[in-house]
């Protein structure tokens, strides 16, 4: 059963836990920009039986509310609320598996405490956006345009490309579920980010992996990390677009598994 808990970083600011399993080694998910905890849930039911499961609910994303003050939505703010998760729970060292933002969240968590990282795995990231600001300003442009985070959600759903209804909604009520303000701040945080020089300095076992069909973080950019990382692994998942965990779920939870054992993750 998936529960969930408010934890808050050393700054006061409110985060949210979603959490499956009392044992085994930890694993910590993190969500994408456009994204909530919640569309961790399969792979916190998959691997809640021999992992202790949890996937983080960033600030300013979705639950808790009230909305934080925008200015505490940074990337380092992101850091410690994966840390004040992990101090709630007690855990020491944890793989952490972050998609596009959550990839970046991996990078700065390995800048201020790489020594509780066990393991990463980096699903549709990047270490450096192309153009980047450019990028993240036509993505404010956008929401300012729209309005309301429901009428971007729409819109923006409808550049990721043909997917099941299922999909669909789940993509508009996760998105829908932010505050224009917050997720603004949020767009400055996820794009903005230059840890290129970082990687060579990782040196636990690293899987990068991304959909075939990603249009949001192509596969060039997983390519770029892994070949930054001495000993990365670098895995394609079919039949996938930018949320791989979510649009194909049996790929990517056999590599994750996989990856997982040969990592000797304990």
């Amino acid at each position: 059963m998936i529960e969930t808990m408010a934890v808050h970083a050393p700054d006061g600011v409110a985060s949210a836990v979603r959490y499956a399993g009392a044992g085994g080694p930890a694993l910590v998910f993190v969500h994408g920009v456009g994204s909530t905890a919640a569309i961790w849930d399969r792979q916190l039911e998959r691997f809640s039986a021999q992992y202790r499961a949890l996937a983080v609910e960033l600030r300013g994303n979705g639950v808790p509310k009230p909305e934080p003050d925008p200015h505490t939505i940074t990337r380092a703010g992101y850091a410690a609320d994966v840390l004040a998760a992990l101090d709630a729970f007690g855990i020491r060292r944890t793989t952490i598996v972050g998609c596009s933002l959550g990839g970046v969240v991996a990078f700065e968590l390995w800048e201020r405490a790489p020594e509780r990282i066990e393991a990463m795995v980096i699903l549709g990231s990047f270490a450096a956006y192309p153009d980047a600001r450019t990028y993240a300003d036509g993505i404010c442009s956008a929401v300012r345009a729209a309005g309301t985070m429901a009428v971007f959600a729409r819109e923006r759903a409808s550049r990721l490309g043909a997917m099941p209804e299922d999909r669909l909604r789940e993509t508009l009520d996760q998105m829908s579920s932010k505050s224009v303000v917050s997720y603004l701040a949020a767009t400055e945080a996820t794009w903005t980010g230059d840890y290129r020089a970082m990687l060579a300095t990782i040196d636990v076992p690293v899987l990068v992996c991304a959909g075939e069909n990603d249009v949001i973080a192509p596969p060039a950019l997983s390519r770029e990390i892994a070949g930054g990382i001495a000993g990365a692994e670098l895995e394609l998942i079919p039949r996938a677009g930018h949320i791989a965990n979510a649009d194909n779920p049996a790929a990517f939870d056999e590599l994750l598994e996989g990856f997982l054992v040969k990592a000797a993750v304990r």
